[in-house]
């Protein structure tokens, strides 16, 4: 799936008329809200085939949208749907505002601390909290953690650089040596300005 982003998948009917709900794996609702071809992809399919969303909406409280696809008319035709994925084209990306970032692109990256640009690791993760966390994966473990969560602000996170494949940090004492555990989604990740909690 190089060039698709998933950014739901159906998992069952809704009533009788051939809807379908959908879990969302994206942070734009408009892909579930505006009428337009679409593309489903098939469990076990390489390739996605075309289908048109006629409208949808949010299910309030469930965190799932239902979708009316064309062609689809009754609860037998929607089951038959069940865990397909919706995907969009990966040129089909949404323009972000500066400091904001898909995920799928920081996924990769190397992580350089700014003022010794030593290489810290390389970015595993993206979790959504408060602020956005970075999961980590460190080149040099000093201890038995193998990963480390860097809170996803601009006073540790000066600088994210696409072009270059890298961030630089500007890590506070003791961050380095912390330890986690811990999708791909079409997520976005913003960077505030202002500081951890």
């Amino acid at each position: 799936m190089a060039e698709w982003i998933p950014i739901g998948k159906i998992v069952g009917a809704q009533g009788l008329k051939g809807e379908v709900r959908v879990y969302p794996d994206t942070d734009f609702p408009e892909r579930f809200e505006d009428p337009g071809q679409r593309w489903l992809l098939q469990p076990g399919a390489t390739e996605p085939q075309p289908i048109e969303l006629k409208s949808g909406r949010l299910l309030p409280g469930k965190g799932l949208y239902v979708l009316k696809l064309g062609g689809i008319t009754d609860r037998t035709q929607a089951e038959a749907l069940r865990d397909c994925l919706l995907v969009v084209d990966e040129r089909d990306r949404p323009q972000l505002d500066d400091d904001e970032y898909h995920v799928r692109d920081l996924l990769g990256l190397s992580v350089v601390d700014q003022v010794s640009q030593v290489l810290i690791g390389t970015v595993t993760d993206v979790i959504p909290a408060g602020n956005d966390l970075l999961q980590v994966e460190l080149a040099n473990p000093q201890t038995k953690a193998k990963t480390v969560l860097i809170p996803f602000v601009k006073a540790i996170v000066p600088i994210v650089d696409l072009t270059q494949q890298r961030i630089e940090i500007t890590p506070p004492a003791g961050l380095i040596e912390g330890s986690v555990q811990p999708s791909l989604d079409e997520s976005i990740s913003t960077l505030p300005n202002e500081e951890p909690m």
